[in-house]
């Protein structure tokens, strides 16, 4: 694991400052604990603030080890927006120019090793009412080559009202972030069941 320059670590801890200052986001934990075991943390999708706000509500201990994946077209379309994603590990995908040789599910493997975990957004884009879309196979497939890995649910309130779309300031406000109970693929279950078996363990964690 490739340790960043102290700049980057600095900008990344002033990021996290930062994202918890303006979401006011407060991490709860239903039936799982902090841990540096290698996760796929799932979640809702509302901002693009969500995996900053994600990552920052981790332990400083564990974000060294988490890697939110972000789409590239986004964070990587000006010099600060890039800086910015490489102060919190950020994995760039590519959601537009995809090749079968590099498809987005083994960059992210490759890029996890024996090491990371990731944090994903298995409805492949931002909701535009804030009701959860339908998941995306790519959470499948990751479960599928990478069984041994803990698949933890993760519900974001409020987010989306902190940076609306369209909108460049975000405003401040109270937010929370719910993980929950690990899930994980079962033996001869389809690719249908357990998408709607994982999108249910998201949508359960609202309000509670």
């Amino acid at each position: 694991m490739q340790t960043a320059p102290w700049h980057v670590r600095l900008t990344g801890l002033v990021l996290a400052f930062a994202a918890k200052l303006l979401s006011g986001a407060s991490a709860r934990w239903r039936h799982c604990q902090p841990d540096s075991c290698q996760r796929i943390y799932f979640a809702n999708h509302t901002s693009h603030l969500d995996a900053l706000v994600i990552w920052s509500a981790l332990p400083r201990a564990m974000r060294s080890l988490v890697r939110p994946v972000a789409a590239a077209d986004y964070w990587a379309s000006s010099s600060i927006k890039r800086y910015a994603a490489s102060s919190f590990n950020a994995m760039l995908i590519d959601r537009k120019d995809v090749k079968v040789h590099r498809n987005p599910i083994n960059v992210m493997l490759e890029q996890m090793g024996d090491t990371y975990s990731i944090i994903v957004f298995p409805e492949g884009g931002r909701s535009l009412d804030g009701q959860m879309q339908k998941f995306k196979s790519g959470l499948y497939h990751l479960g599928k080559k990478r069984p041994d890995i803990e698949l933890v649910p993760v519900y974001i309130d409020n987010v989306n009202r902190v940076l609306p779309r369209g909108e460049f300031l975000p405003v401040p406000l109270l937010s929370s972030i719910t993980f929950g109970e690990p899930i994980w693929l079962e033996n001869g279950e389809s690719k249908n069941d357990f998408l709607n078996r994982a999108h249910q363990a998201v949508l359960s964690l609202k309000d509670r």
